[in-house]
């Protein structure tokens, strides 16, 4: 006999809201990882135009030159700001996403673990019911025995 679970299309959807939780954590991963390689490369670029600054103070240079320098200093600075806000909501919605991926994980392990304690019924349903069937074959042959 084969086993048919009844609730076989929950267990399914529960298998797919965790596949597609997995895929939306995936997703916030790697939305975080490019917002964090924004934010290193407007600290390296940041580095670099100070360095610049420190090398162009170090000789002659026309004060506008160096007023330029600063002004874009102060603009990499802002947007460092606003860079790191980004990769906070980056942050939060990983962990948000990681949440709900547990949920889901923890959803489907239930509806797995009713399924298999199903299954073991099922099992031992059908040995008990196999074993009288046995037991009545064994009664019936022991009865024709004690007749001849």
């Amino acid at each position: 006999m084969r086993f048919n679970y009844p609730l076989q299309k929950i267990v399914d959807l529960k298998g797919s809201e965790k596949s597609m939780a997995e895929w939306e954590y995936a997703v916030a991963l790697g939305k975080l990882k490019q917002e964090e390689e924004k934010m290193a490369d407007l600290i390296a670029e940041r580095s670099e135009v100070e360095r610049t600054l420190e090398q162009t103070t170090a000789k002659p240079t026309p004060l506008a030159r160096i007023t330029e320098l600063q002004s874009y200093i102060d603009v990499l600075d802002e947007r460092i700001r606003h860079q790191s806000e980004d990769v906070r909501y980056a942050t939060h919605e990983v962990q948000a996403r990681q949440s709900m991926l547990t949920d889901k994980m923890v959803d489907e392990k239930v509806w797995l673990n009713a399924r298999d304690r199903a299954h073991e019924r099922f099992k031992f349903e059908w040995l008990s019911r196999e074993q009288n069937e046995l037991d009545e074959i064994a009664i019936v042959r022991a009865a024709a025995a004690m007749r001849a």
